[in-house]
């Protein structure tokens, strides 16, 4: 199924819209669908409710795109989310009145146990998931199979205690994820998502105000390297990373490292001295900074959502997007069996971008 453009319903029938971002990147997608939807503005009714994560680069992020979204209008709501033990309790109680009172929900994340909460609450008829990345479409897959939401990296392994009691709010909020009488789910994305579960209508994300807002970008003649979290979550060893990295920055000339906004400051201390990377924590998401520039005329990057979004960000520059897989040998024995099948895939679905064959030689391009 090709996602279709365009707004899925006029804005002005309903009276209010909240949205729930937990990310940087899930509020870009906010900004992206409310211009596509016509959500802007004081007239759009939008509210953004920002439940705030705990570590640092997320926060600086999220403080830096909140302010972007007020400057178009929205009204932004700054919840401590997750600032103590209370701090759940509070929040949800602040919110109940304006869920059980919205016309539409806005999701960043269906895989979130505090955005399945809220949506035991909410009376909302309209449902709208905007990407959390990648896991876009393996929510798709799962939402189609009626298969409990579980992120990728996690499949395969027993529940556990949490899992099993957190049970029954995580099937009701699938079920209120699934279309059915008067309740509407629209998913918005970048991702290439070739069928979706009856009724659920796609719309396609082409990042139309980022480039409106941003750029073009300055193209230097080098090459850019982004991080991955993928250690971080388990997926992939440590050394495995570094000497993919290091080779990829030697056979390609990369000079900078784009680090991921969950990757861990050890490891980038170690990768910055290891590899002679400059390693760059950027203050917003990666297409905002590639968008406004400079950037390299390659961006290298491993299997993630950048793949995906950069060509979309930097349509019409002179910059190209190459992508090198995950080898098999760099998975830990913890990784899910997923994980390489979902990496694969990934990289296969990924348009307009240049795929490199193994890490020893990424200098060469794969056999289309």
């Amino acid at each position: 199924m090709s996602p279709r453009p365009g707004p899925t319903a006029p804005t002005a029938t309903l009276r209010s819209t909240l949205a729930f971002v937990e990310s940087p990147v899930q509020l870009l997608n906010v900004l992206e669908w409310a211009h596509t939807a016509g959500a802007t503005g004081p007239a759009g009714g939008l509210t953004v409710v920002v439940l705030s994560p705990n570590d640092p680069m997320s926060r600086g992020q999220l403080r830096r795109m909140a302010q972007l979204a007020r400057d178009e209008g929205l009204n932004v709501r700054w919840e401590e989310a997750r600032g103590g033990p209370a701090a759940p309790f509070h929040t949800i109680g602040g919110l109940t009145g304006a869920l059980r009172s919205a016309d539409r929900i806005v999701i960043g994340d269906p895989f979130s146990r505090y955005v399945q909460l809220l949506l035991t609450i909410t009376r909302a008829r309209s449902l709208v998931v905007v990407d959390d990345g990648t896991a876009t479409m393996e929510f798709i897959s799962q939402l189609a199979a009626g298969e409990r939401l579980v992120r990728w990296h996690r499949r395969g392994g027993r529940p556990g205690v949490r899992d099993i009691a957190f049970a029954p709010i995580s099937s009701s909020a699938r079920r209120r994820l699934t279309p059915g009488g008067r309740r509407t789910v629209e998913v918005f994305s970048s991702m290439p998502i070739d069928s979706a579960p009856p009724g659920v209508v796609i719309t396609a994300n082409t990042f139309s105000w980022t480039r409106e807002r941003f750029g073009p970008p300055r193209v230097s003649k080098g090459a850019d390297l982004v991080g991955t979290s993928l250690v971080e979550t388990g997926v992939v060893d440590p050394d495995s990373y570094l000497e993919a990295v290091r080779s990829l920055a030697r056979t390609h000339g990369a000079t900078r490292y784009f680090a991921h906004r969950r990757e861990s400051s050890e490891k980038l201390h170690r990768l910055a001295v290891e590899t002679g990377l400059q390693v760059v924590r950027p203050d917003l998401p990666l297409e905002l900074i590639a968008r406004r520039g400079p950037i390299g005329r390659t961006i290298l990057s491993f299997p993630s959502t950048v793949v995906h979004t950069l060509p979309l960000a930097l349509a019409g520059t002179e910059v190209r997007v190459a992508v090198c897989d995950i080898d098999p040998a760099w998975l830990t024995e913890n990784a899910s069996p997923r994980a390489q099948g979902f990496l694969s895939g990934v990289t296969g679905t990924a348009r307009d971008v240049q795929r490199l064959a193994s890490v020893a030689s990424a200098g060469a391009p794969a056999t289309a």
